[in-house]
């Protein structure tokens, strides 16, 4: 089903800040990260990981996949971010993984796989599909801070 279907995924910050992404399923974890936060209009210039405890302290999660791996710096339980498809992470309709974008800043988004459809021809992917809700900055003035 790879190769006929793209995956929906759902990018949040918060109930009103998201984004919607069509993916390839046989991308790899390092594409989607990357959709993730240009669709945020962040940067991509940070290391980050995918973990699977949804609620809770993200670093007890049975599963993860950080860039570090990829980096040759891993913990020896993460996973590669770069030798791992979307669809081996997000299999069904409803699997969460949790988003960790820059470890100094802490960018938590929750992904959800939202869909799963056939793909259409000739449309370039990931896409954008929809956009809710106004992102944060990524590197906020601190000076907007005082006051």
């Amino acid at each position: 089903m790879v190769d006929t279907e793209t995956w929906i995924l759902r990018a949040s910050l918060s109930a009103k800040i998201y984004r919607d992404i069509e993916i390839d399923g046989a991308s790899n974890l390092y594409v989607l990260a990357e959709a993730i936060t240009r669709s945020f209009d962040f940067d991509f210039d940070h290391a980050f990981g995918f973990y699977n405890r949804v609620k809770g302290n993200i670093y007890d999660s049975a599963v993860s996949y950080q860039l570090f791996v990829d980096m040759g710096e891993g913990d020896g339980k993460a996973r590669s971010v770069k030798r791992t498809r979307v669809a081996e992470v997000f299999p069904a309709v409803g699997t969460k993984m949790r988003f960790l974008f820059d470890y100094g800043d802490e960018w938590i988004f929750l992904v959800e796989l939202v869909k799963r459809k056939p793909k259409e021809p000739k449309i370039g992917l990931p896409r954008l599909l929809i956009s809710a809700g106004k992102a944060p900055e990524q590197y906020p003035d601190p000076e907007d801070d005082e006051g």
